[in-house]
């Protein structure tokens, strides 16, 4: 029976260290082993034990095996590097040994006998689970580890995402990597089919103390949907890992100019081969926003000056869930289903907005006051069941997942304006507006991935994916006629999208003894159609697109590394760029989509330098044609300034990116980010004229964590980024600084946080754009400034961890427009 229990826990080790025992082992590998011994007190030796292999720096599990007859045990075919091994034995007390380098001068590495006591007596553990840096560099991606950090604490994920490296979040919450918009956002290793101001609602609901990590990915490989052309952001959820019943409890409430509270809940049930999980979270937002607008408006006889004002307060009640199974049907097959969704809320009760004209600037010939009382409302609801499946003990494998989404997303809106002329007296009788604005988006994604390893060196994957979608917008407008409202045929309208698109891909990897190299390609074909119902217009494309990758990876030593890679993307139009719908701040201001809006196309080179596994240099070149951009047009009739996108040309982007995590003492770390980019924009007769427009910039970012006392942490960062352009714009410095600490307490089961976010409150938005026809300045101040208290508890077990997978349905979702 001894041996039979322990017999099963190490196939449970081997089957989770399987992932990095499939990686090509070169001829060192082979060469470098590491062996020794238990024994009991007595020195006696400790028969069929087991014994499992730890990476020093994060406690990942490498190998595992038994003991011998002797006690003996030996792990061969091991990469250099300094390990931890970690025995366990019925009866015993769990035993480390001290950490071990195994660096290559030796073919064999003896590690002193292992000493085991019995259970029945205290032993003074060793803590082997190192914290992660709060940055990290891998292969292929930057990883920012959110999960441990202080300022996690109370903040939304989009507070948490803008300060990743190279992320930056403008005045309307478009995300850009190193300057570029464009950028593909998943959650879980799925798109989340979204547009860029639903994904930023999300987001904003979104509390950060679910997130575990935030991937920086700025050349995704072939076997990633080729949408996005500034590459991937990759937010991963904290995941329950542990057997039996367990979760997490986290409470939070937030003081800037208004009161905001947040909760979550996971829960984790692992029994045999089946593991149930779900996380319930909802929260109270209440925020304040100041938009301040001047601008003139030229026309052949005279020309007119606005001074706007704006105040914004919203308030977003949300409920998101997440639940889902996963069972091993056998020791190669498991099965899956996740279900999520969000109830959200948005209310801006009511919006004002002020607006002065004149003939000059200082002149006020008579001014109009708006009241926008709006409330949207997003229904959305995902599912995927997922199935993968492993052919054979040599890493063949196939998954299978298909998805199912729904987005629900509406908006009831009354503006009322008045018209008045200096003295505060009337100039006409005031205007009523009634917008009614129902949207529906259905999805459907089946995705397969096959892998297959050809030899110990090389491997092949292959997959397809199919995707359909259908958004359906109608708004219904009326305007007051007396004192009944009649239809607004003028903005009334119906826009009806359906888009369908089948790609493939190959990837094939290849390792030699100091160099490994990836190679694919991925084709899409692409069928859309938009149609505006209400004019009777038909936008109709097809294209097939091919986007090849590659990337070379070479080891110059064990402290110096190269890489280089290059790939092709695509960034299809969101769905609400592609809707002409107007949505009003008031009548002189308004967006307005694009349904002839294009796709634009990306090709991006890197080349990248590590030092000592720490240090990070990139270097990088994009050219994007047809860039799809912002634009501010006028109306020289109505006088109305809108915003819109159109094609641009071309974009040449490029960039420099250092990333430098150190110590400076056992108590003090830190991690400086410098991300430095030039973006030219270059259009053709643009409004009339050549746009050529372009500015060097850069971004700042430092983190320090101070481990100021046993259980206490504190932390604070700060960034500064320079003056941009960006398309017809021209972006002024913004700068903040935040702080936090936290204290562990209860054997680490509860954590309290505080931490106040831009404490000098000097993150503003100021915008400005003098091109042709356009003239106007913008200045946006958000209530950034916000303190926060956080309690956490971790309650259950803690041993075995639970499965994770990522399943087919993000590119589309990414484009979807939602709440938060």
């Amino acid at each position: 029976m001894k041996k039979l229990i322990h017999s099963l826990y190490i196939l449970l080790v081997v089957l989770f260290a399987a992932n990095a025992q499939a990686q090509p082992q070169n001829k060192q590998q082979q060469t470098l082993s590491l062996s020794g011994a238990l024994v009991n007190e007595q020195g006696k030796p400790l028969d069929y034990a087991t014994v499992t292999l730890l990476r020093a720096k994060d406690s990942s599990v490498v190998k595992g095996t038994l003991t011998s007859e002797s006690g003996t045990y030996l792990f061969d075919k091991l990469q250099a590097g300094k390990y931890i091994v970690a025995a366990t034995n019925i009866g015993y007390k769990k035993t480390y040994s001290p950490t071990v380098d195994v660096n290559g001068e030796l073919a064999k590495t003896m590690v002193p006998a292992i000493k085991m006591l019995q259970s029945s007596q205290s032993l003074q553990t060793v803590n082997v689970v190192a914290a992660k840096p709060l940055i990290e560099r891998k292969m292929d991606r930057t990883v920012m580890n959110v999960e441990n950090s202080v300022l996690a604490a109370g903040n939304s994920a989009l507070e948490v995402l803008e300060r990743a490296p190279g992320v930056s979040i403008d005045k309307d919450d478009n995300i850009s990597l190193k300057g570029k918009q464009g950028v593909t956002v998943m959650i879980n290793d799925k798109l989340t089919y979204m547009s860029a101001s639903q994904l930023t609602t999300m987001l904003k609901s979104m509390d950060a103390s679910t997130i575990q990590s935030i991937e920086i990915i700025t050349n995704p490989s072939a076997k990633y949907d080729a949408s996005g052309n500034s590459g991937i952001i990759n937010i991963k959820l904290k995941k329950n890992k542990q057997t039996g019943t367990n979760g997490n409890l986290s409470l939070g409430v937030v003081k800037g100019r208004n009161w905001r509270n947040n909760t979550s809940l996971s829960l984790n049930h692992k029994q045999g081969n089946l593991n149930l999980f779900a996380t319930l979270s909802r929260g109270d937002q209440k925020r304040e926003n100041i938009l301040n607008i001047d601008r003139r408006v030229d026309s052949a006889q005279s020309s007119t000056y606005f001074k706007q004002r704006t105040s914004l307060l919203s308030e977003v009640h949300y409920n998101n869930y997440r639940f889902g199974a996963d069972y091993a049907t056998s020791s190669k097959n498991t099965v899956g289903f996740v279900i999520n969704g969000d109830y959200t809320n948005e209310y801006n009760n009511p919006n004002k907005t002020t607006t002065q004209l004149g003939r000059t600037p200082d002149a006020n010939d008579s001014y109009q006051t708006t009241l926008a009382n709006i409330k949207q409302t997003y229904r959305n609801f995902a599912a995927n069941v997922n199935d993968k499946l492993q052919l054979d003990t040599n890493g063949q494998e196939l998954s299978v997942d298909l998805d199912y989404s729904i987005f629900h997303n509406g908006s009831d809106a009354r503006y009322e304006t008045n018209f008045l002329l200096p003295n505060g007296s009337t100039q006409r009788p005031p205007q009523f507006i009634l917008n009614q604005t129902p949207a529906t988006i259905t999805i459907w994604t089946q995705k397969a991935d096959y892998a297959l390893p050809l030899n110990k060196t090389m491997k092949l994957e292959a997959g397809v994916k199919f995707s359909s979608v259908k958004t359906d917008n109608d708004l219904q407008a009326q305007i007051n006629s007396g004192d009944v409202f009649i239809n607004d045929t003028s903005r009334t309208n119906h826009f009806i999208y359906e888009e369908k698109i089948a790609a493939g891909y190959l990837n094939l990897n290849k390792s030699f003894r100091k160099t490994s190299i990836q190679a694919g390609l991925r084709a899409e074909r692409t069928s859309s159609m938009g149609d505006l119902v209400t004019k009777n217009q038909v936008v109709d494309r097809k294209y097939l697109n091919f986007f090849p990758s590659v990337f070379i990876n070479h080891t110059l030593s064990d402290k110096h590394e190269l890489g280089i890679s290059y790939s092709r993307r695509i960034d299809r139009p969101g769905y609400d760029q592609l809707n002409p719908f107007r949505f009003y701040l008031d009548q002189y201001t308004y967006e307005q989509g694009n349904p002839f809006l294009k796709p634009q196309y990306t090709n991006s080179f890197e080349l990248s330098y590590t030092y000592n596994k720490t240090i990070n240099v990139t270097l990088g070149y994009a050219k994007t044609t047809d860039v799809s951009t912002e634009i501010i047009l006028t109306d020289t009739i109505s006088k109305a300034t809108y915003q819109t996108r159109l094609n641009l040309n071309t974009q040449n982007s490029y960039n420099i990116n250092i990333n430098s995590p150190y110590t400076i003492s056992k108590w003090w770390t830190g991690n400086v980010n410098f991300n430095g980019f030039y973006q030219q924009y270059k259009s053709a007769d643009l409004l009339g004229a050549n746009l050529n427009n372009g500015k060097a910039t850069f971004i700042l970012r430092t983190t320090q964590t101070f481990m100021v006392a046993k259980g206490w942490k504190a932390e604070a960062s700060g960034y500064y980024q320079s003056p941009l352009s960006f398309g017809i714009f021209d972006i002024k410095q913004q700068y903040a600084v935040d702080a936090g600490v936290s204290h562990s307490f209860y054997q680490k089961k509860m954590n309290v946080k505080f931490a106040v976010s831009d404490i000098f409150n000097t993150r503003r938005n100021a915008v400005s754009s003098h091109y042709q026809s356009v003239n106007l300045d913008v200045h946006q101040k958000n209530e950034t400034r916000l303190a926060r208290l956080t309690f956490t508890y971790n309650f259950g077990n803690s041993k075995i961890k639970m499965r994770q997978h990522q399943t087919g349905a993000d590119d589309e979702k990414n484009r979807v427009k939602s709440g938060n």
